[in-house]
């Protein structure tokens, strides 16, 4: 396995350039197995690794991956930005590494959920990008698809995730000045949530708070959160992934 991925890395670096991407290798490499590769686009210098899933409808780079608690989400701005992990297992890509892959092409983001009982569900968007650092890597996502729900817009209305910058313990951009929930006030999601994320007021989407094993995963205030398919009440995931592929 080690051998081919190297080889495939190595390879798809040689013929695409400096335009490389994990659907780019699929491309090229049609028999390429899911693993770690170096890639490069062409506004990333130098090139970095992402796991690769390569799935029947393409190459998809995998932005998050969450399956248990061995690596802890609970992290600042900095960390956020340059990511953390082990890219085989539980991993965050970074924000800066994103931002400079959706600066070019056209993306397509996948959502998948896991729940305690391996019940799963999905959410794409299309045309999936990240600002730059400047506007703390603002999310923008068009239009939805999936049995998931669109979390990312909201449960409700007014907590629109679309449009927002990506928020830490240390960096706030959630537009709480404070948010009111019933009779609590809060002046930060990460408060609650922890984990960084693209709060708007909180909103229904927040997948990289604390995780919770089966038992301890409903009614937390922190944890997995995708609350289009699970309700409103704080259901936290058994595992999640997210991924983008190019068109």
């Amino acid at each position: 396995m080690k051998s081919l991925v190297g080889y495939c890395s190595l390879m798809s670096m040689f013929l695409l350039g400096c335009s490389t991407d994990c659907t780019q290798i699929k491309v090229l490499l049609p028999q390429a197995s899911s693993g770690v590769y170096w890639i490069q686009p062409c506004k990333a210098k130098p090139p970095f690794k992402v796991f690769c899933e390569m799935r029947q409808d393409g190459g998809w780079t995998v932005l998050q991956r969450r399956s248990g608690g061995a690596v802890s989400f609970d992290r600042k701005w900095a960390a956020y930005k340059m990511g953390f992990g082990n890219y085989s297992e539980d991993y965050w890509l970074g924000l800066k590494m994103v931002s400079s892959l959706t600066k070019t092409k056209t993306w397509t983001l996948r959502v998948d959920l896991w729940d305690h009982n391996d019940a799963t569900a999905f959410a794409e968007y299309k045309n999936f990008r990240l600002g730059g650092d400047r506007e703390a890597f603002k999310l923008h996502v068009g239009e939805y698809r999936g049995d998931a729900g669109d979390a990312i817009r909201g449960a409700y209305s007014g907590i629109d995730q679309n449009g927002f910058g990506f928020s830490t313990t240390d960096r706030d951009n959630d537009g709480c000045h404070p948010c009111i929930f019933g009779d609590i006030s809060q002046r930060a999601c990460t408060f609650s949530d922890t984990g960084g994320w693209w709060y708007s007021s909180c909103g229904s989407a927040s997948l990289n708070g604390e995780w919770h094993p089966d038992g301890d995963h409903i009614g937390w205030a922190s944890g997995l959160h995708w609350r289009t398919w699970k309700g409103h009440a704080s259901y936290s995931m058994k595992a999640t992934r997210m991924m983008i592929k190019s068109v």
